[in-house]
């Protein structure tokens, strides 16, 4: 069941109260519930307490920066969509964010209604994540656990970085289907992900390392010559 506006809550968190009252708006009008923070600690706590639906997250916060509330979360196993919205703008800080477990990046000055878009963006991604499926899925000695979050091979778990997670998760959800570079980048990384189609390329030689019975054999995931890569059907 796809859930309604009106049951989607979304905190907002920015130490700049106007940037705040500004996204607030926009999010209401558009039907949203909307929580509230300015300084990272307390985000923490909603987060955790409140369980949003997704979190427009600043970096630079007082008490706890964006990036450490991220991590914390991500290490307990709190999948919330997280769109960063941050003055910082280097590729270097976009690549950490989405490293970390982001889901999208926005960089200051921003258009609400931009920012709107991609909150919608999200959460469509997310609640097709949610889609009813089976709960772990078995190739080989490779068992992708959907629910834990987690991937084991030979019984023993993999660490998994966040993004290299949501491209197996991906790929392994549609076996035998060829995706393109360009789709990958659209689905783990969002949708305005710019000009870096090698990163595909980086975080499948690192999934492979470590998922692979020998990385330089493509059993699980096959690269599609000119297209993109897919996962082996059995």
């Amino acid at each position: 069941m796809v859930a309604r506006k009106v049951d989607r809550n979304i905190l907002v968190v920015d130490d700049d109260k106007k940037v705040v009252e500004l996204i607030k708006l926009y999010l209401e009008k558009d039907g949203y519930r909307v929580l509230t923070a300015y300084e990272g600690r307390e985000a923490l706590g909603l987060a955790r307490q409140k369980r949003p639906d997704l979190i427009i997250l600043d970096l630079m916060l007082p008490g706890m920066d964006g990036l450490d509330i991220c991590h914390v979360l991500r290490g307990e196993g709190n999948q919330v969509p997280i769109i960063m919205l941050t003055a910082r703008t280097t590729e270097e800080d976009k690549l950490l964010g989405l490293e970390l477990g982001a889901d999208d990046y926005v960089t200051k000055p921003f258009s609400p209604r931009e920012l709107l878009a991609r909150v919608r963006a999200v959460l469509r991604r997310a609640g097709e994540g949610e889609q009813e499926g089976p709960p772990e899925v078995h190739f080989g000695d490779l068992v992708v656990d959907f629910v834990r979050h987690e991937a084991r091979v030979r019984g023993q778990p993999v660490h998994l970085t966040p993004r290299e997670f949501k491209l197996l998760e991906t790929l392994v959800k549609e076996p035998g289907r060829a995706f393109t570079r360009l789709e990958l980048l659209d689905r783990v990384f969002g949708f305005d992900y710019e000009g870096l189609e090698r990163t595909v390329d980086v975080h499948v030689m690192n999934l492979r390392k470590k998922i692979e019975p020998d990385p330089g054999h493509q059993t699980y995931i096959q690269t599609v010559y000119g297209v993109g890569y897919r996962f082996a059907e059995e």
